[in-house]
C-alpha cells in the first residue's frame, strides 16, 4: 500500500500534559485518562482516551486533536475493532459510550433518533414498547452501537425482505475533523434533496467523521416468527434451492445457508407476519423444496454467523460477496482449495450472495495462501473477499480489503475533502486510506 497507509504529517510535537488540560476543559474531569494495553488496536497503543459527551464535545475534542497532530481511533463497544488494517499511527481514543441516549422514538412516524454509543440491543427495547424495531440483525447487539454498527456497515438476514443499513438510514450527524458537526437527511421517510451523507458515512469504518446521531425508519414487530431448515445433497443443489427461493413469490425474513467442510449444506429459510400468513408461506416452502431434507430448526440457527467467531487457532474469518448464483460454485471451490492443505472451514452465507467464512488451518502461511486463492478466485468473478478477523502474522503478509478496482481514486478524494489532515483512523480502510 506504500506511502499511502503512512500518516501525511509528523507526530504532534505538543507535549501530552498540554493536550489532556485542554481536552479535559471539554468533557470534565474523570472522562479523560491515559490509555491502557486494553485500548491497543491491532497492537499499536494509544496515549489518551476520552470520552465526551453531547455531540458539541465530540466535535470539539476533534478540533482540539486535530489542531495538535493527533491522531484519534473512534470507538463505540469495540466489538469490531480489529477490522481494517492496523493504524499507521494512533494517539487518541474517542470513545462514544456516554452518548448512549435515544433522544426521540416518533412511534407514530416510525422514526427514531438514536445517539452513537447506544447499543443496538437498548435501542431495540425502547422501539418494542411500541411494538416497532429497528429492521436489522447485526453481530453482538448486546454490546455493538449504533456507531459501530453503521461505521462497519453491519448487517444480517433480515436485509434480504426489509433492506440494508442504506435502506434504513434515513439521517445521520457526523463531527468532522475540524470541528464541524456535519448533518444531513431528517425524520421524513422520503429523503432526496442534499447531499447523501448517510450513504458515505456507512461502511466508512471511522475515516471520514464521527458519527454522534443517526435517525432511521422503522417497522413493525412481528406477529409471528416461523423458520424451516432444509439439508441439501450437495453444493449446486443448494444453489438451486436458493435461486428457486428468489424466483418464488415467498417473501422470507431470511434465507442463509450453512456449510462446513464435514457436513451437506443446511438452508434455513424464516417468515414473518400473522399466524395464518406464515402458514401459507411455509405450506408454498414445503411444496417448493419437496425432494430437499427436512431438519430441525432451532432458534439459535439465526446466530450462526456469531458462532463463527468460535473455534480452533490460528483461524481467520472473511466477508465474502459475489452474484446469487455463484454460491455453489464458491463453496466447491473452498472446498478444493482448502483440502489441499489441510483446512478446515465454516461458512454462513445469505442468499443475496454475502456471506462469513471461517478458515482454520494448521499454520498462518497456509490461511494467508488459501484467503489469496478465494480472493483472486472471487474478484475474478465480480465478487470480493475481505478479512475481518485474523492473526496479526496473516495481517502483515497479505492486504485485509482486497482490490478497490477504480473506485480508490474518488475514494482518496472523498478522505481528503473530509479529513484533509488524516486524521481518523489513518491507515485502517482500504488502500491504506
Amino acid at each position: 500500500m506504500g506511502s499511502h497507509s503512512a500518516s501525511t504529517r509528523p507526530p504532534s510535537s505538543v507535549p501530552v500534559a498540554d493536550i489532556e488540560s485542554d481536552l479535559r476543559a471539554i468533557v470534565g474531569e474523570g472522562y479523560l485518562g491515559r490509555a491502557t494495553a486494553e485500548d491497543a488496536i491491532d497492537g499499536v497503543t494509544p496515549r489518551i482516551v476520552i470520552e465526551p459527551g453531547t455531540p458539541e464535545e465530540v466535535a470539539r475534542s476533534l478540533k482540539t486533536a486535530t489542531e495538535a497532530g493527533l491522531h484519534v481511533i473512534p470507538r463505540g463497544g469495540a466489538t469490531k475493532l480489529e477490522w481494517g488494517n492496523p493504524p499507521s499511527s494512533a494517539d487518541l481514543v474517542l470513545s462514544t459510550r456516554r452518548l448512549n441516549r435515544v433522544i426521540d422514538h416518533a412511534w407514530a412516524d416510525m422514526t427514531a433518533t438514536v445517539e452513537a454509543g447506544c447499543t443496538f440491543e437498548q435501542l431495540q427495547q425502547t422501539l418494542a414498547e411500541h411494538g416497532q424495531r429497528l429492521a436489522l440483525d447485526p453481530l453482538w447487539p448486546e454490546t455493538a452501537t449504533i456507531g459501530g454498527i453503521l461505521a462497519t456497515n453491519d448487517s444480517g438476514p433480515l436485509r434480504i425482505r426489509l433492506g440494508s443499513l442504506r435502506d434504513l438510514l434515513i439521517g445521520i450527524t457526523l463531527a468532522l475533523p475540524d470541528g464541524t458537526l456535519a448533518k444531513s437527511g431528517g425524520k421524513v421517510v422520503k429523503n432526496v434533496a442534499g447531499y447523501d451523507l448517510p450513504k458515505l458515512a456507512i461502511g466508512s469504518l471511522g475515516t471520514l467523521g464521527v458519527i454522534t446521531q443517526a435517525i432511521f425508519r422503522l417497522h413493525p414487530l412481528p406477529r409471528e416468527t416461523r423458520s424451516l431448515s432444509f439439508r441439501a445433497r450437495d453444493n449446486p443443489a443448494t444453489n438451486a434451492v436458493l435461486l428457486k427461493t428468489l424466483d418464488s413469490t415467498l417473501v422470507p425474513t431470511g434465507l442463509q445457508v450453512r456449510a462446513t467442510d464435514s457436513n451437506a449444506p443446511e438452508i434455513d429459510v424464516r417468515f414473518e407476519g400473522t399466524a395464518a400468513g406464515c402458514e401459507q408461506q411455509i405450506g408454498h416452502a414445503l411444496q417448493l423444496f419437496s425432494g430437499v431434507t427436512q431438519i430441525g430448526s432451532p432458534a439459535e440457527t439465526w446466530n450462526a454467523r456469531a458462532m463463527l467467531w468460535n473455534g480452533n487457532e490460528p483461524s481467520v474469518i472473511c466477508k465474502f460477496a459475489l452474484l446469487p448464483a455463484g454460491v455453489g460454485a464458491f463453496l466447491d471451490f473452498l472446498k478444493t482449495t482448502s483440502d489441499k492443505l489441510n483446512l478446515s472451514w465454516r461458512v454462513v452465507g445469505q442468499a443475496i450472495g454475502v456471506g462469513l467464512v471461517r478458515l482454520e488451518g494448521p499454520n498462518c502461511d497456509a490461511l494467508v495462501s488459501t484467503v489469496r486463492d478465494l480472493r483472486q478466485n472471487l474478484e475474478q468473478n465480480t465478487g470480493s473477499l475481505v478479512l475481518l478477523r485474523c492473526p496479526a502474522e496473516v495481517k502483515s503478509k497479505t492486504d485485509v480489503w482486497g482490490s478497490a478496482g477504480d473506485a480508490l481514486p474518488l475514494m482518496r478524494n472523498v478522505k481528503a475533502q473530509f479529513d484533509p489532515t488524516r486524521t481518523l483512523n489513518p491507515g485502517r480502510f482500504i488502500g491504506g486510506i
